[in-house]
């Protein structure tokens, strides 16, 4: 299929002038569609050599464009004062250039998933569940850094690329499919809000509605950078489960043998234990993220010459997530350790749970990292489903623009959120039912979902010299196998536990 390039009038947009950033902004993300060859040519989408023709004129310039452009031409600033005798200025690139990898990978670090890993905790300890929960974010990194890639060099969302690349069926198929996953998930999210907030009393109506207010705010800065940066600073409270492990006065030793021995599944095969660590895969590998990198990495204006930035951010992101995660299996071994059976506990409840061991203070920081888990993931899963609505629809889809120009993209960000919470409010809704749902769509609807990511780092029209290489396409392939094979295991467990004689 066809792809872009910019017209060889528009200078890059780093090259130091706010007309000419824009004009490349527009050619960027906004050009109609051109000729494949020109673009292989070039070195891959997006990529103007000087050589081969324009593909096509370039669209009119709108606010979008000019605000990508001052974001580049910042980046154009700190990329110039860097000196080989100054090697610390190269900081402040990268903080300009962070944002999309580190928001993916705390934003997956939802309530849902930090509930999953205190139930791992709190069930089983540490000894086989902290070395697979790494491994498992080993996974995402591999799937992520392939999406930060594709998004920098094509300048184009995941969902476009697959209407493009593959036609209209499966470019609608896959919107369809991300935003019921992403609606059933944001009904999850608002239930960790509603639980966290409910610790310290406040009524399940307010607390939604506070989470709403609050994501409408952010939505509304306008602003791509504003909007990031707002997130990035939500984003540290994911850190709060730290200092709650801590609390627990964690035995060191214990935790360093369990990375280094990777202790058997206690108790076997059985569905209950498959169910978990499926439910821990679902935590770290999930449809939405791929979307929303590759949508925040266009909408942020970041260009082939990026790459190496996009990765290391998606490295820190995974990282710290990884990090947060495991102190959240760390902060409940106390509940494991005095045999306290948390199989049915709601966020609430673990926070409540852990208060003789961890004080007062310890629980409420639980609880509030649930409520900042909910909400960081609310905002970024909508924001994927917008996105993805945006660029099969053909709309404008973009944080960089009013909600008079893009109000089909906003109705999609704000509408799934609100509807999701009105989900939660309703009496007797079966919420349980959803969450273990939101378990299974997310598992089996994976690989799927890799394969077209495989098939697009794979294209050589599409990448240029950015396309996959080897130990990249073994990596993916890999995990897309054991996906495979977690999701037919876990659908069979859930549906016919009694099956293959392991029980519950």
């Amino acid at each position: 299929m066809p792809m872009d390039i910019p017209a060889p009038a528009a200078r890059t947009p780093d090259d130091g002038s706010l007309g000419a950033a824009a004009a490349g902004a527009a050619n960027a993300n906004s050009a109609p569609n051109g000729a494949a060859n020109g673009a292989a040519a070039s070195g891959g989408p997006g990529i103007w050599d000087g050589t081969s023709a324009p593909a096509a004129a370039v669209d009119p310039l709108v606010g979008e464009d000019v605000s990508r452009a001052r974001d580049r031409l910042a980046v154009a600033k700190a990329r110039s004062q860097i000196q080989p005798q100054r090697p610390w200025r190269s900081l402040r690139l990268f903080w300009l250039l962070l944002g999309p990898g580190v928001l993916v990978f705390i934003g997956e670090n939802d309530a849902p998933s930090m509930l999953s890993y205190a139930a791992t905790g709190s069930t089983f300890g540490i000894g086989f569940f902290l070395p697979f929960i790494l491994v498992t974010f080993l996974a995402a990194w591999i799937v992520q850094e392939m999406t930060s890639r594709l998004g920098a060099v094509t300048h184009r969302g995941h969902a476009e690329m697959i209407f493009d690349r593959f036609g209209p069926f499966w470019g609608f198929f896959s919107m369809a499919d991300l935003m019921l996953g992403n609606f059933l998930t944001l009904v999850t999210e608002f239930i960790g809000i509603r639980a966290g907030l409910g610790y310290f009393g406040v009524p399940p109506l307010l607390g939604v509605a506070a989470a709403i207010v609050f994501i409408l705010a952010v939505t509304m800065t306008r602003r791509y950078w504003t909007w990031e940066r707002i997130l990035l600073a939500l984003a540290l409270f994911n850190g709060l489960f730290v200092p709650v492990a801590l609390m627990t006065h964690p035995h060191w030793g214990a935790i360093g043998k369990a990375f280094l021995t990777w202790s058997p599944l206690p108790g076997g095969l059985r569905a209950n234990n498959i169910m978990l660590m499926m439910a821990d895969i679902g935590a770290t590998v999930t449809p939405w993220m791929l979307f929303f990198q590759q949508g925040a990495t266009t909408d942020k204006g970041m260009q082939p010459r990026d790459v190496a930035f996009g990765r290391w951010d998606t490295t820190i992101g995974t990282i710290l997530a990884a990090i947060f995660g495991i102190a959240v299996v760390i902060a409940t071994v106390p509940l494991f350790a005095h045999h306290i059976s948390a199989a049915n506990f709601q966020g609430a409840q673990f926070a409540q749970a852990l208060e003789p061991y961890v004080g007062r203070i310890g629980s409420s920081l639980f609880a509030l990292g649930l409520v900042e888990a909910g909400l960081l993931a609310a905002i970024s899963i909508s924001t994927s489903s917008a996105y993805a609505f945006g660029e099969v629809m053909k709309q404008a889809h973009s944080l960089n623009r009013g909600i008079k120009d893009a109000w089909p993209f906003y109705l999609a960000l704000l509408g799934s959120a609100i509807a999701a919470a009105v989900i939660v409010l309703i009496p007797h809704a079966p919420l349980e039912f959803i969450v273990l749902t939101v378990n299974v769509i997310a598992v089996l609807a994976m690989p799927p979902a890799l394969v077209f990511l495989l098939l697009l780092v794979n294209d050589r029209e599409v990448m240029g010299q950015y396309i996959n290489r080897w130990p990249m396409n073994v990596a993916g392939v890999t995990v897309t196998v054991l996906l495979v094979i977690c999701g037919i295991g876990y659908g069979v467990t859930s549906v016919f536990p009694h099956l293959l004689g392991w029980g519950g």
